[in-house]
């Protein structure tokens, strides 16, 4: 044996001293393994949706717009009020799986449109809790809720305005 393999330095040719044997080999691999292979998720990252977002009742008098917050509060602005009898608000809820203790990124949409028969309403400026970066918990789980402003015109129709098309929410890993 060369003095360069005693000393466990590697010239390409030879394997270091610990490498001699077959559990040196077996070593040598779990320390590739585990210091240079980068840990992926074998598990792909998933979204489901499990509560829709709702704006409840509210009155008009002129433009305004209905401000619901992930956590489900809302607020009114401009000519708009929230009556006593608030119907059922409530923002969107999503869960989120995908492998343990890894970080995604959140895409919001830009805008959404609502209608009741001719009558629109236009729905921007969504904002999530967690906000632009979630982290999923030691099981691979965490829960993402969606808020967003419902602009509302001054001639605005009484009406349940639904979304014809749902709007899109997107989660990657990092």
């Amino acid at each position: 044996m060369n003095e360069k393999a005693k000393s466990g330095r590697f010239s390409g040719r030879h394997l270091p001293h610990f490498c001699e044997n077959e559990k040196g080999l077996f070593i040598l691999f779990i320390y590739f393994f585990v210091c240079f292979i980068p840990t992926l998720s074998s598990q792909p990252i998933g979204i489901t949706k499990t509560i829709d977002m709702s704006f409840g009742n509210m009155a008009v008098i002129s433009p305004g717009t209905v401000v619901l917050d992930p956590s489900g509060s809302r607020v009114a602005t401009g000519g708009v009020t929230l009556p006593a009898i608030s119907g059922s608000f409530t923002a969107a809820s999503f869960d989120i799986t995908g492998g343990a203790n890894l970080t995604y990124a959140i895409t919001l949409p830009l805008n959404c449109i609502i209608s009741s028969g001719g009558n629109n309403m236009t729905i921007d400026t969504f904002t999530s809790s967690p906000s632009t970066t979630g982290a999923l918990n030691g099981i691979g789980t965490q829960q993402l809720k969606i808020g967003a402003t419902l602009n509302i015109g001054g001639a605005q129709a009484p009406g349940t305005y639904i979304s014809g098309v749902p709007f899109s929410v997107t989660v990657n890993y990092n």
